[in-house]
């Protein structure tokens, strides 16, 4: 198991690309990882941070250790992440089989960090048995997570119903479980009869009935039963059906980063006002193609 300080200084040269930070990823084999990514994905307010809190707890009583990356929303002045998460999950800094880091979404769309696919695989190799990723929390665009994690956790509260509704269809494909927080609150049984209704269809569509876990995360209850049900998913062969198409979309977004690595949006606008002051027949289209 590597030390702390050197996980979070090999991420902070991988977040701010380094010359050989890809030496580091390098390292990585996809056979020998066995850490199981768990995404956890909802709307802002539904308790995710309280619950990855809680779920924090109940991997430590199962003596694994667990890598946490928190995508935070983007400090408007210098694009950092403004901290939010790890404050609430404060009780964790000084154990040694919790690392949690901040990641600035940096306004990338999806609820996700630009970099959080690299990130991630380095964290693969450095010895945690599991790695949750928390979302920023944007709400219907949340469906990249899926594109990333083992098991996707899409959490809802009972006050939800019209959220529900409105769903894009990806937000609720994605889910390997649903979690219904603060169950404690009127109408919850009510809310999870709903949520069956409206799965009715996915179920049909899978061989595999999608988990609806009720929790209240403030009071840790139905966390162990969130637990049970990520490492029933993770030693079935849901995972090694979505194996190839995670490893897919993982690559098709580095090939896509590598391409663009070198075009900046600074030099494309002074580059257009050049070419625009200077020819009366400026295509769009034929400029882009010379990239």
């Amino acid at each position: 198991m590597e030390s702390f300080k050197k996980i979070a200084r090999d991420i902070s040269i991988i977040e701010n690309r380094v010359n050989g930070f890809e030496n580091i990823l390098l390292q990585t084999n996809e056979k020998n990882n066995t850490a199981g990514i768990v995404g956890i994905t909802g709307a802002p307010g539904a308790g995710k941070s309280t619950l990855v809190d809680c779920l924090i707890q109940v991997l430590i009583n199962d003596r694994k250790k667990v890598a946490v990356l928190c995508v935070d929303p983007s400090s408007p002045f210098n694009m950092g992440a403004l901290l939010g998460d790890r404050i609430r999950m404060n009780k964790w800094y000084n154990n040694e089989n919790v690392f949690i880091r901040s990641m600035a979404s940096r306004k990338s769309l999806g609820g996700l960090s630009p970099m959080i696919i690299e990130v991630t695989e380095y964290l693969k190799i450095a010895g945690f048995d599991h790695i949750i990723i928390e979302t920023v929390g944007v709400g219907q665009n949340e469906i990249d997570i899926a594109g990333l994690a083992d098991i996707t956790v899409v959490v809802v509260v009972p006050e939800g119903g019209d959220e529900i509704q409105t769903m894009k269809s990806g937000i609720m494909e994605i889910a390997n479980i649903f979690v219904v927080n603060k169950c404690d609150r009127p109408g919850a049984d009510q809310f999870v009869k709903f949520l069956h209704s409206m799965l009715a269809p996915v179920f049909k569509k899978s061989k595999y009935e999608i988990p609806i876990i009720k929790t209240v995360a403030e009071k840790g209850t139905g966390v162990e039963s969130l637990y049970n049900s990520i490492r029933e998913i993770l030693n079935s062969d849901i995972i090694s059906e979505k194996k190839y198409y995670l490893l897919a979309e993982k690559a098709y977004h580095l090939i896509q980063s590598n391409r663009m690595a070198d075009v900046s949006k600074e030099q494309l606008v002074e580059s257009i006002r050049t070419i625009f002051m200077t020819d009366e027949h400026f295509n769009l289209y034929q400029f882009v193609k010379q990239f």
